[in-house]
């Protein structure tokens, strides 16, 4: 307590308080005291959730002030389109895994473009130019039926099903005629809803939450399940979980490069957190980005129930992923490492 009334009396106060005022005056609000703390607070928190929102809208306009994209990023964009109707993308599809023992319980779609020119693409080179046109809608649109007709393939090829995740953008979550869509893929590839996963990005940016919100909860009526991706790196991460019809929670990889070792800091109390929140909400929860033994062995000591990372298996064509469903267990020397943990 005293250390929070020094800093009130200080001069990062003061600056603080005089651009949450600045933020706050065209609203009209005079208050004094604790009152005028607490308003002149929200109004600065509501202020850079404002030119958050501005920045990311410019951005996404190519009217951000940033230099003109390159040579490749232009070329990548006017070929979005044509790529999708040529069948330039595929999927490689990673394990999900029961932390207690080790059990394949889902695999994630992520989403590789295979240029004639360029070779192997990875999201990061395209997705933010999709998200600039209707290609981003196109795109996923063309992952929730791939990702329903490889698990039809599979079924054909008599391995094992497990449930697959694709990851949806926001402007699909504002098309309302995305639980039709989806529930003609199902139909057309005979898909059990079960098998099928949306996961929705937390940092993502929803313009119409009430919208978002009524398409989720249709999808979740329908049987889908419906994970909040890369937890805790957004701005809205608690306002997600309590708004949106949400199965999962996924803890961003960042919060577990630091786990491990048995430590207490800041990442562990933020991981363990987390997944007291999940359980109290009752909600599943899983830790991306496990990269070794000792993460693995701490988030078990954390009771977290699921893990997902290069330490237990690499993403892989679909091709590949036959050995992991067959098995239904990360394969050879990692999963006998992780036993004698």
């Amino acid at each position: 307590m005293a250390r929070l009334a020094r800093f009130w009396h200080g001069p990062r106060a003061r600056a603080l308080l005089c651009a949450a005022l600045a933020a706050g005056l065209p609203l009209g609000i005079w208050l004094d005291g604790a009152q005028l703390r607490h308003v002149a607070l929200t109004a600065l928190a509501l202020g850079c959730a404002l030119l958050w929102r501005v920045r990311r809208r410019q951005a996404r306009d190519g009217q951000g002030g940033k230099p003109l994209a390159s040579a490749r990023s232009r070329e990548l964009q006017a070929r979005l389109d044509s790529a999708i109707v040529n069948g330039e993308f595929c999927f490689h599809y990673q394990g999900k895994f029961d932390t207690a023992q080790l059990r394949l319980v889902g695999l994630e779609a992520l989403l590789r473009w295979d240029h004639p020119h360029h070779g192997l693409i990875y999201p990061n080179a395209f997705i933010g130019l999709a998200e600039q046109t209707d290609a981003i809608v196109a795109l996923g649109n063309w992952g929730i039926d791939a990702a329903c007709r490889q698990l039809a393939q599979w079924r054909a090829a008599g391995l094992p099903l497990a449930p697959v995740a694709v990851n949806v953008s926001a402007r699909q979550l504002c098309q309302p005629h995305l639980p039709d869509f989806v529930l003609r893929c199902l139909q057309q590839h005979a898909i059990p809803p079960g098998l099928l996963e949306l996961e929705v990005t937390e940092s993502c940016c929803i313009d119409d939450m009430a919208q978002a919100t009524q398409v989720l909860c249709r999808l979740r009526a329908l049987g889908l399940a419906i994970s909040l991706d890369d937890y805790g790196t957004g701005h809205s991460g608690l306002s997600h979980v309590r708004m949106l019809p949400i199965h999962t929670i996924k803890i961003d990889r960042s919060f577990i490069r630091d786990v491990g070792g048995g430590s207490a800091g800041s990442d562990t109390v933020i991981v363990a957190s987390t997944i007291a929140l999940a359980r109290g909400l009752g909600l599943q929860v899983l830790a991306e980005g496990v990269e070794n033994g000792e993460q693995l062995a701490q988030l078990r000591r954390l009771g977290c129930p699921q893990v997902q990372g290069f330490y237990l298996h690499r993403p892989a064509p679909a091709a590949d992923v036959a050995a992991l469903l067959a098995a239904g267990a990360p394969a050879g020397l990692v999963r006998h490492g992780v036993d004698a943990q």
